[in-house]
């Protein structure tokens, strides 16, 4: 659970206190952030961090990992200058040299391998996007003429956006800052990890004014504790639930008939299409009782308005696009698109857009030259899924990759099938990454350079993200001279790679720019803490929606041209049932680190100290394990080990793993132990979906045993 500090500064101006300043801006880079802090500051050193009580999104509440940040700035591993690879790669082994030849090294051997195979054959690689540097980042691929900007984005948002532009024209986002009857809480655990700017603390003030809580997720979280109705499902068939919470409330003629008749577009095959999915079919599928999907699916209609939370474990399995397609149909079905307190249109305040952000328009050609264009993804996927990345890797499918530029990414912990990662880092010609410490990723690179962290410099939060608002994150203390913000690392590179002109003197100049339609500069955005576009609803009333029907596509008009399934269909679990595999593995985010990042920090680690699978007691009795064994997890992809806690928060056929384990206090010859207890040794790339090149990270067959045995 978040935790609430009190405190009585609120003014944006820093407060003199005993040579105390008190400096407000937003968390960032411990998750998707949003939070507004205030940072108490002395002698360039963080002594105190608390939650504005007057926060846009949070209001005073700010969690462990927001308190624990100024750890990172101050840590005895931090890089403080950039490094060269001295050996094999791998082994290593550096040497320190200056940042002029940190850049001279990375942009001669990109302009080298641009010379021999072209620019495509050049990748730059981001994770989680984290704040502007993801579109400077952008800007600097398409200046340099490479198509390829590699993302996680397959598991993680893409599925959920892409699939609202083609079906409803925009980005279903949860409105929580106006009053909902009923919020359905899907594979979304916000009190532990905030969801692309969804803070918790807004909905938690609608439920105590009296909203209706609906919480569907295999674990029984601590909103599902605290829910209307759990539906506690089995990993990776969201979809089915979702097909018969259509059947039910269409059957019983529960939907919005006025906005589905004059604003939908293929209603009639989809409410032929979803008998197919009664709830006492999809009991025996999803292990939810067919009459609590029946009672749920009622309340969510009887509801108006009601918003479904979203999280980005419904993107993490081969099923994506059918998943997100059904919920975007539950949702217009019962006339909860872009009305308050629904799933909503965001709009943007007045700011530069982003393709004229990253010069979109010099790069005409990128939707064709794009890696994964040669595996017919679903248009619009405009970063280049992992497991297409290393197969132009490794394979040269469908035109070899050899270099690589990377940020804010740890891959051979983050991507799916941890040694095919592994092989193709090892086979790339040259790449260069930066970071805040050495990772299992950084430790296999050629450049190392060290970045400076959030708190540290100024930057834009949540642009791009869909929601409606930037957020000012003004730098509270200056970073070490040797340490760089990633955007001033791609403003220097871009001047030796790519045209000049197109770059700044000083890398701050693309704040004010982003800033410039507002009327703003950056200094005055900081005063005023955050810009949110108008409040403007049902704005299809007067333009329709934005897809080639006008109305909502419950069945895709353009389906047999992307060669798509029209309808959103169940063909069955992530994996068939396996009987030397029993058990369904899944995995959840660690509300004390954000993905592989962190596990360095001293007070985070003591929260969380070692990788744990839960298991349910009964799971574990018939295993011969007991609370705190060594583990070791098997699928047919490989086997980790992780520490054992048993919990009837999960249900018997369910075990749930660790995921983003590496241990900093490893040896760094040996990449950290990356192999030991790393979920994605676990997971396979073998088997992608079609829309987004999605691998299954949840819903695997898996068994467990107690360590030590054979």
């Amino acid at each position: 659970m978040m935790e609430q500090q009190p405190t009585t500064h609120t003014r944006e101006i820093a407060i003199m206190k005993d040579e105390l300043h008190w400096k407000k801006t937003h968390c960032a880079r411990m998750d998707h952030g949003g939070c507004t802090l205030l940072i108490g500051v002395k002698d360039n050193r963080i002594v105190e961090v608390k939650g504005d009580p007057d926060g846009f999104l949070n209001k005073g509440y700010v969690c462990p990992k927001g308190l624990a940040s100024p750890d990172r700035l101050t840590h005895p591993s931090r890089l403080r200058h950039p490094l060269k690879r001295i050996g094999t790669r791998g082994e290593g082994n550096w040497e320190r040299i200056s940042w002029e030849e940190a850049i001279r090294t990375i942009s001669e051997n990109l302009l080298r391998i641009r010379q021999q195979e072209g620019a495509k054959a050049v990748a730059f690689c981001q994770g989680m996007p984290k704040g502007l540097e993801h579109f400077v980042l952008i800007r600097l691929a398409n200046l340099f003429g490479s198509p390829n900007v590699v993302a996680v984005q397959d598991v993680c948002h893409a599925p959920r956006e892409v699939s609202g532009m083609h079906t409803c024209g925009f980005y279903p986002v949860a409105d929580f800052h106006h009053k909902s009857r009923l919020v359905l809480l899907w594979g979304s655990n916000i009190t532990s990890t905030n969801e692309e700017g969804e803070i918790c603390s807004l909905l938690l003030d609608q439920m105590k004014a009296g909203t209706e809580l609906i919480v569907v997720d295999p674990r029984r979280t601590d909103l599902a504790k605290q829910s209307d109705r759990f539906l506690q499902i089995r990993p990776g068939t969201d979809h089915g639930l979702a097909l018969a919470f259509l059947n039910v409330i269409v059957g019983e003629g529960l939907h919005d008939k006025e906005f589905v008749e004059t604003w939908t577009h293929g209603f009639d095959e989809l409410a032929a299409h979803i008998k197919d999915y009664p709830p006492e079919r999809m009991a025996e599928v999803t292990g939810i009782s067919a009459d609590l999907i029946r009672e749920s699916a009622r309340h969510y209609a009887g509801a108006h308005p009601a918003v479904i939370q979203w999280g980005n474990p419904i993107e993490q399995n081969i099923h994506a696009f059918d998943t997100a397609r059904a919920l975007v149909c539950l949702m217009a079905v019962c006339g909860n698109l872009d009305v308050p307190g629904g799933n909503i249109q965001a709009n943007e305040p007045n700011i530069l857009g982003l393709g004229e952000f990253v010069r979109a328009d010099l790069i005409p050609s990128k939707r064709k030259e794009m890696i994964h264009a040669h595996h017919r993804t679903i248009p619009r996927l405009m970063t280049v899924p992992p497991a297409y990345f290393k197969n132009a890797i490794l394979e040269g499918i469908p035109y070899p990759v050899r270099g690589a530029y990377m940020q804010c990414t740890n891959p051979l912990i983050g991507y799916a099938d941890s040694r095919g990662t592994f092989d193709a880092l090892m086979k790339l010609d040259f790449f260069a990454i930066s970071d805040i410490v050495m990772t299992p990723t950084a430790s296999l690179a050629d450049i190392v350079l060290p970045a400076a962290t959030h708190l540290e410099f100024n930057d834009i939060g949540h642009y791009g993200l869909g929601h409606g608002y930037i957020l000012a994150r003004p730098k509270v203390v200056d970073p070490p001279n040797t340490c760089w913000p990633d955007m001033k690392m791609l403003n220097e590179l871009g001047k030796k790679i790519a045209p000049g002109e197109y770059w700044h003197e000083n890398y701050e100049d693309f704040l004010d720019a982003l800033l410039k339609p507002a009327g703003l500069s950056y200094s005055q955005f900081v005063e005023q803490g955050h810009l949110k576009g108008p409040d403007r609803f049902q704005k299809y009333l007067s333009s329709g929606f934005k897809t080639p029907t006008g109305k909502v596509e419950l069945r895709l008009s353009r389906a047999e041209k992307f060669q798509l399934r029209p309808l959103p269909e169940f063909t069955g679990p992530p994996e068939v049932d396996d009987p030397e595999y029993p058990l369904i593995l899944t995995s959840a985010k660690d509300r004390y680190y954000l993905h592989s990042s962190y596990r360095w920090v001293e007070r985070l680690r003591k929260r969380s100290p070692e990788p744990v699978i839960e298991i349910h007691p009964e799971t574990a009795e018939r295993h011969g394990i007991r609370e705190g064994d060594e583990v070791v997890i098997e699928t047919r992809q490989g086997r980790i080990t992780q520490t054992a806690h048993l919990t009837d928060t999960i249900r018997p056929d369910i075990v749930s793993a660790a995921y983003g384990w590496w241990l900093p206090e490893g040896r760094p010859e040996a990449q950290y132990e990356w192999e030991k207890s790393n979920y994605n040794i676990l997971t396979s790339t073998e088997k992608l979906g079609r829309a987004f090149g999605t691998p299954n990270l949840k819903g695997l067959r898996c068994r467990i045993r107690k360590g030590g045995e054979m």
